[in-house]
């Protein structure tokens, strides 16, 4: 928890209160399904809350603003973003039922209001969103290609609409597939001085 103050030091008591909660319920939920690798839950803050939070240092989302997690898995980047921004829309995507079971119980726990769990498909789910953020669930490509008819048109926060990715390693490959003109790389080392963090990255690429 200290990580999240060390770095977010301007979060509210019901934020924090919030954030506390996550480590016993992501440990209860874990113990019936695997939530978060078993020798990652004890790096539940750095490697899972804090990595989500990343974005939260790249962009201040607005409020209305409408956002998808692809293939949340256990909530992530969505839960921790939700509670860092309680006045924006999260929609939490992911195939596999009893993952998106558990993030629905966890989002009910926290009181998460602006939190909706869908279980399907990326592109089956019925929404328009501003943003699509997703951590490490397919090569940037596929998820444009599922999403890329979500977003809306009409941008209205600091950057355009458009996918904020975190990815890991070398992008290189993935980006020549990709085929955009437009993107931009962030080095989360930039952000945070842990040693998890040295290979990890943003991936940020408009619409149109």
């Amino acid at each position: 928890m200290e990580l999240i103050t060390k770095y977010f030091p301007e979060i509210d008591s019901l934020q924090r209160s919030r954030f506390e909660a996550l480590e016993p319920l992501y440990r209860e939920w874990n113990a019936k399904i695997n939530l978060v690798s078993r020798k990652d839950i004890d790096h539940l803050y750095e490697r899972h809350i804090l990595h989500s939070l990343a974005i939260a240092r790249v962009i201040q989302f607005k409020s209305m603003t409408a956002i998808m997690d692809v293939g949340t898995g256990g909530g992530f980047p969505g839960i921790p973003l939700a509670i860092m921004f309680p006045k924006v829309e999260f929609h939490l995507v992911d195939s596999i039922g009893k993952k998106i079971n558990a993030v629905q119980h966890i989002a009910e726990a926290l009181q998460l209001d602006n939190v909706t769990t869908h279980h399907n498909r990326a592109e089956k789910v019925d929404v328009e969103v501003d943003f699509v953020v997703s951590r490490a669930v397919a090569p940037a490509k596929k998820i444009y290609n599922w999403t890329q008819s979500k977003i809306l048109p009409n941008s209205f926060n600091k950057f355009k609409n458009g996918w904020f990715l975190l990815k890991g390693g070398d992008l290189s490959e993935e980006l020549q597939e990709l085929r955009r003109k437009r993107y931009k790389v962030f080095e989360l080392s930039e952000f945070f001085e842990e040693e998890f963090f040295e290979t990890k990255k943003i991936l940020y690429f408009p619409k149109g």
